[in-house]
Parts: structure tokens; C-alpha cells; sequence
């Protein structure tokens, strides 16, 4: 092992051990900053100043695409015009890691004055922005992972978690469920995932419909023009049954002499799997998986069938 590589390591489990060291810190604040925030009829304003800075941004990130409004700004920018922003009704994300930054406590008092909660994220409780903060968030850490004690290297992963934390008590509280992720992800992969329904993948022409009394040899062919591996069984218009191209292999391996005098009916699955048009991707998905098939059907209240979807469809 190269000394280099020993370097990494000893970082990695600084930092490590400077994550499992905040868990004594998450205490009634913790509860509090939640109730807070939870209260908030505006956004939660997030601030910092240098690193503090970008893994404040970060936050607000995190919290936005979670369900919490929220936005960064720099404190720097506060004080030429942007003070602005922040609204009676708001919620300001305050995060030091010495809770001395001057930036910082410089508006602190326009905010307690106009009755803004502040929520303080520091490294030291006794600070100034800890003792003036409505509920404070304690990211202590012993020493950086810094070979010299000095780069924010430990201090600032145990913001970003503690912040990450923060989002994920605040998306149980606010039982935020994945279709809820989607509505702020749409042009994500997630987001097409968990949006998409059956009537945007479904394949609606050239269908392979055949009738029940068709005979296995003629629903061969039909079979192969329709190159989904299956036939739709139909009387009317509305759907009888379905056969795959493992169902005829069996029928052919069973029947051997006889098969050529089977019809459809003799071997369709009476019950496929159907789902509506506004059946989600993610939900087909499922049915694929349980019931170890390749393909639904998409029908309406009255058995008409509008579609199918197969295993490929799904793979956006």
C-alpha cells in the first residue's frame, strides 16, 4: 500500500467517524428545526459564506427537489439589495461552521427584529450565531481530515449530511412519496420512469388479434408478423385470452401428431394480465416482475383492447 493510498484511507475514515459523531448531537433542536420548518408559510431561506457556502447551496437543493421550498443566497449579496428576498413568514437556514461568521451575524438582528426564525448550523454551540438562533444545529467535529487540521474537509461533510438528515426527516414528516420526487424531476430518468403510463409506450397498431377458433398453425404465422412473441384471442372486439410463442412450443412438444388440429382456444390463457390506459410504467413493471411474463395488455372498463406493452416498452 502506497503512502498515498494510506493518506485516502485515513480521510475516508475521518470523515467516516466524524459522521457517526453527530449522532449524539441530533437532540430536541433536531425536533424542533423540523416543527419550524414544517410551520413555514414562506421558503426556507439557506445561507453561507465560503464552503459553508457551497454546501449550503447544496442543501437548498436537496430541500427544494424534496418538497421544501427553498433557495441559497449569499450573505455577501444581503447586504446590496438582496435582503429583499427574505419575507416575514420565512425561514432562514443559517449555516458557520464557528457560528462567528461576521457575514452572518451582521443580519442577524434585521431577522430576529422582523421575527424570522433562524435556524443555526454550527460547529460550536457556545457561538454567537448558536446562543442567537431560534433551534441550532450541532455539526461539531473533533479535528478536519485534513493531514493539517486546517482545509474544511470533516466539518463540511458533516454539514452536507446533517442537512441530508434534515430532508429526510422533513420527507417522512411530510409522507413525500416517489410520485412526489417525479413532479420535481420530470426531465429526469426517474422522473419519465414514475410519469410515463401505458398509453404513451403502448404499441396500438398492426396488433396481433386472432379469433379463438383459429387453428395453432394459422396463429403461427399471425404470431410471427405480429412480433411480440403473442396473439390476442378476441370475440367482438373484446378480449378471450392470449397465447405466446411458449405456449405453442409446449402445445407442439405435448401434441406432437394432434397439434395442427388444436385451435386457439384449445391452449389460450383465459385470464392475461390487463392494465388501463393511465397505468403508470413503474406499475406494469411489477406485474412484468411477479408474475414472470413479457407483456400486458391495455384494455378499457369494457375489455375493447387499446394496446400492448411489453418488457422493451418500459425500458426508457
Amino acid at each position: 500500500m502506497s503512502k498515498w493510498t494510506e493518506t485516502a484511507i485515513k480521510c475516508l475514515r475521518d470523515e467516516a467517524d466524524a459522521l457517526l459523531g453527530l449522532i449524539p448531537h441530533i437532540d430536541a433542536d433536531f425536533d424542533k428545526t423540523v416543527d419550524i420548518i414544517l410551520q413555514c408559510k414562506g421558503k426556507l431561506v439557506v445561507t453561507g459564506v465560503g464552503k459553508s457556502g457551497h454546501i449550503g447551496a447544496k442543501i437548498a437543493a436537496t430541500l427544494s427537489s424534496t418538497g421544501t421550498p427553498s433557495f441559497f443566497i449569499n450573505p455577501l449579496d444581503v447586504f446590496h439589495g438582496d435582503l429583499g428576498v427574505i419575507q416575514p413568514g420565512d425561514v432562514v437556514l443559517a449555516i458557520s461552521n464557528s457560528g462567528q461568521t461576521d457575514e452572518l451575524l451582521r443580519f442577524l438582528p434585521y431577522l430576529l427584529e422582523n421575527h424570522i426564525p433562524v435556524i443555526g448550523m454550527s460547529g460550536n454551540p457556545a457561538s454567537l450565531l448558536a446562543r442567537n438562533a431560534t433551534a441550532h444545529l450541532n455539526a461539531a467535529v473533533e479535528r478536519e481530515a485534513c493531514p493539517l487540521n486546517l482545509a474544511p474537509t470533516s466539518s463540511t461533510t458533516a454539514a452536507l449530511a446533517l442537512g441530508d438528515a434534515l430532508a429526510c426527516a422533513l420527507m417522512e414528516a411530510r409522507q413525500f412519496k416517489a410520485s412526489d420526487f417525479a413532479q420535481y424531476h420530470p426531465g429526469g430518468t426517474l422522473g419519465k420512469r414514475l410519469l410515463t403510463r401505458a398509453k404513451d409506450v403502448m404499441r396500438c397498431d398492426e396488433l396481433p388479434v386472432i379469433s379463438p377458433a383459429m387453428k395453432l398453425g394459422e396463429a403461427v404465422i399471425h404470431m410471427s408478423k405480429g412480433r411480440l412473441g403473442l396473439c390476442v384471442a378476441m370475440v367482438e372486439d373484446r378480449v378471450q385470452g392470449l397465447i405466446t410463442d411458449g405456449d405453442i412450443r409446449r402445445a407442439m412438444e405435448n401434441s406432437q401428431d394432434n397439434f395442427f388440429q388444436l385451435t386457439v382456444n384449445d391452449i389460450m390463457t383465459r385470464t392475461p394480465k390487463c392494465v388501463h390506459a393511465d397505468a403508470k410504467i413503474t406499475e406494469i413493471e411489477k406485474v412484468l416482475h411477479q408474475h414472470k411474463i413479457h407483456s400486458v395488455l391495455v384494455v378499457d372498463d369494457e375489455q375493447h383492447l387499446l394496446g400492448i406493452v411489453d418488457s422493451f416498452s418500459t425500458m426508457l
